[in-house]
């Protein structure tokens, strides 16, 4: 692996995004016209998300046709062998439906199940967030840092509410119920991908959230990692692009997070 084929992954996937998001942009201001469609009782997709994922798919075949497209919306098969780009293309569909400011486009390009090349463009509000492995992260040109504070009862945690399979509630809410006595304070938005660019940028410094698709969060876990921060799952164990819990934090924090949030275990 060099880094001339990261740099090449880096450029055709920032430049994926950047068509997505323009798309997204000018799909927002009709946004009253959208039909939504459910995938579930509380899970919706428009055309809006089809369009999106259709342009990245059809940017990567024109400019790195050996990638294998993995999508949200249109499927593709494993996210864990050969060189496979994971791509979610509209990630806070609902905020996007209701024009709450937190949505963007994800894409990460992984090889063998190891995140080489991520994006995260942040349609919204602005600003691109990359990495590549050994390489660092940034949003637009300046470097990503995770926060150095050490003290919980300082802390900010984002969180991701399990609305897709509600059968986790109560041992969420225990979770959370640990938690919010000892922080400073919990934040919800709505957008996994944006909220491990929070914690890559020091804004958050742990977040966790009980279920995520790999599309969810392969993006973003690489940016954390080259941020200087840690990411596993529940019982600390590095994490794959299968499906699961996220745990991310600054690092100093994680042991701390892991134990209260395993505390019904303990």
């Amino acid at each position: 692996m060099s880094s001339i084929d990261r740099a090449h992954w880096l450029q055709v996937t920032r430049a994926a995004a950047a068509v997505a998001s323009e798309f997204i942009t000018a799909a927002s201001h009709e946004r009253e016209h959208l039909v939504w469609e459910e995938k579930s009782a509380t899970d919706f997709v428009s055309r809006v998300d089809l369009g999106a994922e259709e342009r990245i798919r059809a940017h990567f075949a024109a400019h790195a046709p050996d990638v294998r497209i993995v999508g949200e919306e249109l499927g593709g098969g494993s996210t864990h062998e050969g060189l496979v780009a994971i791509v979610d293309p509209l990630d806070g569909t609902t905020n996007f439906l209701h024009g709450f400011p937190a949505y963007g486009v994800s894409i990460c390009v992984a090889l063998d199940g190891v995140p080489q090349a991520a994006v995260v463009h942040d349609v919204a509000r602005g600003g691109v967030y990359h990495a590549r492995r050994d390489g660092g992260a940034y949003v637009d040109d300046t470097p990503l840092r995770v926060s150095e504070l050490s003290a919980p009862a300082r802390a900010l945690i984002g969180t991701g509410f399990p609305f897709k399979d509600v059968t986790r509630a109560d041992e969420y809410l225990r979770m959370m119920r640990r938690l919010m006595p000892e922080v400073s304070g919990m934040r919800r938005a709505g957008s996994a991908a944006l909220d491990l660019c929070d914690v890559a940028r020091g804004r958050f410094d742990a977040f966790w959230e009980l279920w995520l698709n790999p599309w969810d969060y392969a993006a973003g876990l690489l940016l954390v990692q080259e941020a200087g921060g840690v990411v596993t799952d529940l019982e600390g164990r590095d994490v794959s692009l299968d499906g699961g819990t996220i745990v991310a934090s600054n690092g100093v924090l994680h042991e701390w997070f892991l134990e209260r949030l395993n505390a019904d275990n303990a």
